[in-house]
């Protein structure tokens, strides 16, 4: 179960960078009492020390990012919960979730309880969310062809905008640079760049349109200046964009079989996300396949290269989520000797250990291999066609 990165990559790296460990490992294994649930997304407090997981049960659960074990769980959301996020401007403690129910939550990590709730309305569904704004009031949210925007300090809605997207909004960010900019994306294969000074809507700060071609699954920022965008999409294209001149700069139709050209593992099924480092200005797409290998493919705009890392043995089908640790607070991790967790569709939740750390055994890994029932409730994929 052993993630191996290749030594001829390693020049040239920082110590925060993905490439920074020569070899990582699971060594240790738990029982994280998943059942039948898939985990579909995790993320970490901002001091690290806590992982909350969304399943498929429409539950969260908390464990400790060190040892694994079982913290506590909040429940509440009664439909697919499609992001979670330890975002929250108001407190490091809460952790905020969007869901197909219409809602998005905000729980205390500290009790288990929720805190706060914003309905986006009774035949909506919320795929995605994201704080900011110039003053970082802002919340806004990913919906039926809408995004919503409310002053999350008082939970007043103050903007719908309704007329830039003509299908399911699947993902919206502001911008990490420019506060005020709000970038969507949807299944219609557009993404739109808002600007949310003053009184928002569609008319006057609708700023640019970029026409991807076709359903956008995830976006993320990337470059020196967070001036790019990463673009994956529901056929597993992949595109990279310069968001404030609205330029394609790359465009990667056959990214699947690049990336499965370069490794021996077999074919790349699918794309789970993509990690920029900042660090060394350096983007990878992460590829996998439904046995549950991974690799991390390094991206520029000449190709898709040989996998720098790739992790094997620890799942036995589709991997929904990554998380880096290199992605938190800038790389600075409480324990330098993890590299991340990873969750999938085999109800399992890996950690991955550098071998060169001396603590070996707090790396963990779910130990059950489940078999799912026919009943068991998977979150629906956003389909193009």
């Amino acid at each position: 179960m052993d993630m191996e990165v290749e030594a001829s990559s390693l020049s040239n790296t920082t110590t925060h960078s993905i490439t920074s460990f020569k070899r990582f490992g699971i060594k240790n294994s738990i029982q994280t009492n998943f059942g039948d649930d898939y985990v579909f997304q995790i993320d970490s407090s901002p001091e690290n020390s806590t992982l909350a997981v969304s399943l498929s049960t429409n539950a969260i659960k908390f464990y400790s990012a060190v040892t694994g074990q079982y913290i506590g769980e909040c429940k509440g959301h009664s439909a697919p919960i499609n992001q979670i996020s330890f975002s929250c401007p108001s407190s490091p403690h809460v952790l905020q979730s969007c869901s197909s129910d219409g809602t998005l939550r905000a729980w205390d990590t500290r009790t288990f309880n929720q805190v706060s709730s914003l309905i986006a309305g009774s035949h909506q569904e919320v795929f995605s969310f994201s704080f900011g704004g110039s003053s970082n009031n802002l919340l806004a949210a990913g919906c039926k062809s809408e995004v919503l925007i409310w002053d999350w300090r008082n939970g007043k809605q103050v903007a719908c905008l309704e007329e830039s997207h003509m299908d399911d909004v699947t993902q919206v960010h502001f911008s990490p640079g420019h506060r005020n900019k709000l970038i969507s994306a949807s299944v219609d294969g557009l993404m739109c760049t808002f600007d949310t000074e003053g009184n928002i809507n569609d008319d006057d700060h609708l700023e640019s349109v970029m026409n991807v071609g076709t359903s956008i699954g995830k976006i993320g920022f990337c470059g020196e200046m967070n001036d790019k965008i990463w673009c994956l999409t529901h056929i597993e294209t992949l595109s990279i964009w310069d968001w404030k001149d609205s330029r394609n700069e790359v465009n990667f139709q056959d990214a699947r079989t690049l990336a499965s050209d370069s490794w021996t593992l077999g074919h790349v099924d699918y794309f789970v996300d993509c990690h920029y480092s900042g660090a060394d200005d350096r983007l990878w797409v992460i590829g996998g396949t439904n046995a549950g290998s991974l690799g991390y493919f390094p991206v520029d705009h000449k190709g898709i290269g040989s996998p720098e890392a790739v992790l094997e043995g620890g799942h036995v089908g589709i991997v929904r989520t990554v998380l880096p640790m290199s992605c938190l607070n800038g790389g600075r991790a409480t324990n330098q000797s993890i590299f991340g967790w990873t969750g999938g569709e085999d109800g399992r939740l890996c950690c991955w250990l550098s071998d060169e750390s001396t603590e070996v055994n707090r790396s963990w890994i779910s130990n059950a291999l489940v078999m799912k029932s026919p009943k068991t409730t998977k979150k629906n994929r956003h389909h193009p066609y």
